[in-house]
């Protein structure tokens, strides 16, 4: 295994978190002030049971359906901690601290001990025990959404239910709200509220905005066709849509809805049905067809069409970063957004990417960073870490006593 080189040093980070304290302490945050946060007596930022640290504290939740193992990598250490066994798993999911392993029976619920909290000026990491918090009901199709509230979980019927997210962080599920209605594809909480998509039946599904008890509050004058896929932004919520995406912002108070065409009639099966993206970027990701890859610039509001390979997996850290792209010839490549061109391409890393790879649900992912994208090697019971800024370079590989084929990063 190779030793991380770009950790800071101990010395450096209790300066930058003594900086960031102080930065905390000077800048007039009132988060002490909002319900649930700790007294004026306590250290702002402070929570109990975690530490609070300089640098991000990525960590991987890792899964192989095949036999129910599961591990957490922690990527500052290099530790993988074992985990408890789950079987009938069919899916990983996070949002940013708890990895959702979907199955038969419903979902069950990991903390990953790592997470970020972002308070617009200014970030805090922290990294606490990794333990077992319960399982959601809804199926294997249930949709998991999250924000520093609540989790919404939505079954494939269309119900929902949202559960707060102060019982999931003490390590309890909690009891959660039944919301009214029906709805399409996931609720998603986005500032202090959930948006949805109504049930359209014949007619296209129209945007609407609920409170946290399920009452609609606003309806901004938005339909979305075949929504697929959903990504929460700086610059807003993007919805996937048949004719490219919606996106939802609030402003004041007020929500609005913008649409960003493909600019194009786009066929079917070349359409963007499920984005990725590092996490507070605002440059998304989908593949289109088989070998293409959109990606969604929601601060231009538009798409660009980069022609790769046969895609596997792809994602990209945005902001001039390249488009990072696995294909099927077992080597990660490199894409420049702007003009298309291949820009680095590494040697053979996955000895086994079958064609049928993302048809059959056991395709490999891309999981992306500030600095680093990680890619999961099932046969090769490995992960890894990728420097994208050098050509792609392999910084490290993690040896594992499992086949990894679900992983999701926490702590960003």
């Amino acid at each position: 295994m190779f030793v991380r080189r770009d950790v800071i040093s101990p010395v450096s980070a209790l300066l930058a978190l003594a900086l960031l304290t102080a930065g905390c302490a000077s800048g007039g945050d009132t988060e002490s002030s909002k319900p649930g946060s700790p007294s004026s007596a306590t250290p702002h930022g402070y929570v109990e049971g975690a530490t609070e640290a300089a640098e991000q504290q990525s960590r991987l939740v890792l899964g192989d359906p095949g036999t129910g193992d599961t591990r957490v990598l922690d990527l500052i250490s290099g530790k993988v901690h074992e985990t408890a066994r789950r079987t009938g798993v069919t899916e990983l999911t996070t949002d940013g601290r708890f990895g959702y392993f979907h199955g038969t029976n419903g979902t069950h619920v990991l903390d990953s001990g790592a997470w970020m909290v972002d308070h617009g000026d200014h970030v805090h990491y922290y990294r606490a025990a990794i333990r077992d918090v319960g399982d959601l009901p809804g199926g294997t199709d249930a949709l998991v959404r999250s924000d520093a509230g609540v989790t919404v979980v939505t079954a494939v019927d269309g119900r929902a239910k949202a559960y707060p997210r102060a019982g999931l962080e003490k390590g309890a599920i909690g009891t959660p709200v039944g919301l009214p209605g029906s709805y399409t594809g996931a609720v998603v909480p986005y500032e202090e509220h959930l948006i949805a998509l109504t049930q359209g039946g014949e007619d296209p599904a129209r945007v609407v905005v609920l409170n946290r008890s399920g009452k609609r509050v606003a309806s901004p004058e938005a339909v979305c066709e075949e929504p697929r896929g959903d990504a929460v932004t700086r610059r807003g919520l993007v919805l996937g849509c048949a004719d490219g995406a919606l996106l939802v912002r609030e402003d004041d108070g007020a929500f609005t809805a913008e649409r960003i065409p493909y600019g194009e009639d786009v066929p079917k099966q070349e359409r963007a049905r499920e984005f990725r993206h590092r996490a507070g970027s605002t440059t998304l990701t989908a593949p289109s067809g088989k070998n293409a890859v959109w990606v969604l610039d929601v601060t231009e509001r538009a798409w660009t069409r980069v022609r790769t390979g046969t895609v596997v997996a792809a994602n990209t850290a945005g902001e001039g970063a390249p488009l990072v792209v696995l294909e099927t010839d077992g080597a990660l490549h490199g894409y420049d957004i702007a003009d298309g061109k291949e820009s680095a391409v590494t040697g053979r890393l996955l000895q086994d990417v079958p064609e049928t790879a993302t048809e059959a649900g056991t395709a490999p992912v891309i999981e992306i960073d500030r600095s680093r994208a990680y890619l999961n090697d099932p046969e090769g019971k490995r992960v890894h870490e990728i420097d994208y800024n050098d050509s792609l370079r392999v910084a490290r590989t993690f040896d594992l006593d499992i086949r990894p084929y679900l992983m999701a990063e926490t702590g960003r």
